[in-house]
């Protein structure tokens, strides 16, 4: 079983290099994932990728079934997932075609998309997300990047708004003088499940344009941001090639153990229909 996921955002649809050795499509009790997950070895490692919109991005953000895409890795038995995407920076050193490892989040999703696997009555679950990504995880990434020899920056807060619009100049010019970092559509979702799946998560961010604060970029227009995609992603497949190989098969993060003391409901009071549904994320605890 592949205990290394990679969700590919805007513009890496398929990983090269990944020897295929069966591609997976999973039912899961929240629905469809946004893509088959392909199952194969890349760098001597069994891995899971999985196209966050779709192969032929046809899914937009507000619309990716977050909960499945987490809940369908955690059945395959991935214990830490890969984050690749695209974000605007708020700052002029966070260059376009640089990439950032972001280790917080500041939401403006208002709640629009589902990001627990417990909201429903019968079940309930508080875990802690006051670090929501693996430093571990993502201080392996930062060594590979700097390997790589592109711009990387560690650190940050990443802003997860809704979408699909880019930001107003007002907004923008807002997160800016908070002083966050850089601004995407996707991740936090991803990371709230992954932690409630005591799966490791952490995001290699490709920046694309300064969104549009910026006096050189009044507009942010999807041209704009593909053309500087296409070299992230180049960069981005060679980060992971070196990447891979230096994750270690333990962890020792609280990761793995994000639900041990989160779970408020007696075991014993959740329904045994809701048990069965949730069993892939709460079974050990059962």
């Amino acid at each position: 079983m592949p205990k290394i996921g990679i969700i590919g955002g805007s513009g890496l649809y398929e990983l090269e290099g990944l020897k295929v050795k069966k591609k997976v499509k999973i039912k899961t009790p929240f629905g469809k994932p946004s893509s088959e997950i392909v199952i194969g070895e890349f760098e001597n490692k069994e891995i899971a990728f999985l196209a966050r919109h779709g192969k032929a991005h046809t899914i937009p953000p507000t619309s990716i079934n977050y909960r499945a895409n987490i809940f369908a890795l955690k059945v395959l038995g991935v214990e830490r997932i890969i984050s690749v995407s695209a974000c605007g920076s708020f700052k002029e050193e966070l260059k376009p075609k640089d990439f950032v490892i972001p280790l917080q989040f500041f939401d403006r999703t208002n709640q629009c998309r589902k990001m627990s696997f417990f909201v429903e009555e019968g079940i309930v679950a508080h875990v802690g997300f006051s670090e929501p990504i693996c430093k571990d995880l993502a201080q392996i990434i930062y060594k590979a990047c700097q390997q790589v020899q592109v711009n990387v920056h560690f650190g940050g807060v990443y802003v997860n708004m809704e979408g699909p619009q880019f930001s107003t100049l007002a907004e923008s010019l807002f997160y800016k003088s908070q002083g966050f970092d850089i601004i995407g559509m996707t991740n936090l979702a991803e990371s709230k499940l992954a932690r409630e799946a005591e799966i490791c998560y952490a995001s290699l961010c490709a920046v694309t344009d300064y969104d549009c604060w910026h006096p050189s970029h009044e507009t942010v227009t999807a041209q704009m941001v593909i053309e500087n995609l296409m070299t992230n992603v180049e960069n981005a497949k060679k980060i992971l090639k070196i990447l891979i190989p230096l994750i270690p098969e333990e962890r020792n993060c609280k990761c793995k153990s994000a639900l041990k003391d989160a779970i408020v409901t007696p075991l014993k009071e959740v329904p045994n229909k809701l048990k069965k549904k949730l069993k892939p994320i709460i079974g050990k605890y059962l």
